[in-house]
């Protein structure tokens, strides 16, 4: 009987509000009445919740930390690359590379897709390319690194018209131009185009359907696997890497990696 009321007078005790006043470092208990017992038992506390959320917090930001700084190295390279051209080809892939992995990184923590966004705005403008690896069938043939482009070609982007153009020239001549529209993917960064007219020497021309990929692929100035989509009733496609105020970078639908400087 005694300590049946021993644990009554407890339990009023842990209830009243003057509980509430207790100091935060009082253990908070559990009564429980077991036959003719009174059990006192420590309540599970989630207080070390904050110190391992804040341990997980900043292990979180050290990765984003790291991942950042591989993406400034790699661009630091390229933007010496789109330069001078006197980068080592392999380095140039290199840095393509392992900035296709580390953007894609960056893209999949930015929540709000700011990331994405910010590729996109900077998409706009014109970019004349620098270095391209080539297709997946042309590195087979020639090895990875095909080496800097060798005459003057660019493409530009007008992300409110969503329209494109791809120019070949002839020292600065304008020899080719192709004009069409594109579609950008905000979630897979995926840009689809299709070209449905051409200049020659400045004299334009609509195209039918699926003649610009086969032009490109006669003339060697498009993938081989654009012609291939088109046969699929898809459009060619670039898988866009990044987008700055200084270069962009992109992985094409045949494989291979770009690099273009902003004109």
């Amino acid at each position: 009987m005694r300590t049946s009321t021993l644990c009554l007078a407890l339990a009023a005790l842990a209830a009243s509000p003057a509980s509430a006043f207790a100091p935060a470092a009082a253990p908070a208990v559990l009564f429980s009445r077991l036959g003719s017992s009174c059990r006192v038992s420590p309540l599970s506390t989630p207080r070390l919740r904050p110190a391992l959320g804040a341990a997980r917090l900043a292990a979180s930001g050290a990765v984003v930390e790291d991942n950042e700084a591989k993406i400034a190295q790699s661009l630091a390279l390229l933007y010496r690359a789109a330069e001078t051209k006197k980068e080592d080809p392999d380095a140039v892939c290199d840095a393509m590379d392992s900035l296709e992995k580390t953007m894609r990184q960056r893209c999949r923590d930015s929540e709000d897709g700011a990331a994405v966004q910010q590729i996109f705005d900077a998409l706009n403008g014109e970019w004349r390319l620098v270095f391209t690896t080539g297709t997946a069938d042309t590195q087979k043939k020639f090895g990875k690194k095909v080496n800097y482009f060798p005459i003057k070609a660019c493409q530009s982007f007008d992300t409110t018209t969503m329209q494109i153009t791809n120019g070949i020239y002839l020292f600065d001549f304008e020899a080719l131009k192709f004009f069409g529209d594109f579609e950008f993917n905000m979630k897979s960064r995926k840009v689809e185009f299709d070209f449905d007219a051409i200049a020659v020497a400045g004299l334009k021309f609509n195209l039918p359907k699926g003649k610009a990929a086969e032009l490109g692929q006669a003339t060697g100035l498009g993938s081989g696997n654009n012609k291939q989509l088109i046969d699929k009733k898809k459009k060619p496609f670039f898988n866009w890497i990044s987008a700055d105020a200084n270069v962009a970078t992109a992985r094409g639908g045949g494989g291979g990696l770009a690099l273009w400087k902003r004109v």
